[in-house]
């Protein structure tokens, strides 16, 4: 009796800890991004190097603090691709991230086969929005736009533990 009993509690501890565990990979750590109209989607631009705004709506984001590649974010634009190639850095070899499958405005699978196939293009919202991470922005040709995070050679670096070199900004403390 007692030898069941024990077996039972493993078997109940390990479900929860594997029920624990992924609530906090999928939905614990992330929280929705306060919108912040003429600001949340800016692009590098090609004349000044400076992030500028461009137009949008129906901005939806979400973050979470446990990662700097967490961001994840859709809206919808006037703008087509060709458009902005004009007047913003595009991103070289863009790979869109995943993103909970809860957050349903954002598909990485549907992205990356419209960038493969050039129905949507991608460009460098801002480099390195945190240390290593740029973020990136791309926008289809029916208007929809998406935005995440991505490591950048320093930040691929950094984190795989490679000697940085003197071509990327020094770590910041702390």
């Amino acid at each position: 009796m007692t030898g069941k009993l024990l077996a039972i509690i493993l078997v109940t501890c390990a479900v929860a800890a594997g029920a624990g565990m992924y609530y906090l990979q999928v939905y614990g750590f992330y929280y929705d991004v306060e919108p912040r109209p003429g600001q949340d989607v800016a692009l590098l631009s090609a004349a000044t190097g400076v992030p500028e705004p461009i137009a949008y709506d129906a901005f939806r984001a979400i973050d979470a603090d446990s990662s700097p590649i967490r961001f994840r974010a859709c809206f919808e634009t006037t703008m087509t691709p060709d458009q902005l190639a004009a007047s913003f850095v595009p991103a070289q070899n863009p790979e869109p991230l995943t993103a909970p499958g809860w957050f349903d405005c954002y598909d990485a699978v549907a992205l990356a086969s419209a960038l493969a196939s050039g129905q949507a293009q991608a460009f460098i919202a801002e480099k390195n929005i945190h240390y290593g991470v740029d973020r990136i922005v791309a926008v289809t040709q029916d208007g929809k736009g998406y935005v995440w995070h991505a490591l950048n050679n320093c930040g691929e670096k950094a984190y795989d533990g490679t000697v940085i070199g003197e071509e990327c900004p020094p770590r910041p403390q702390g």
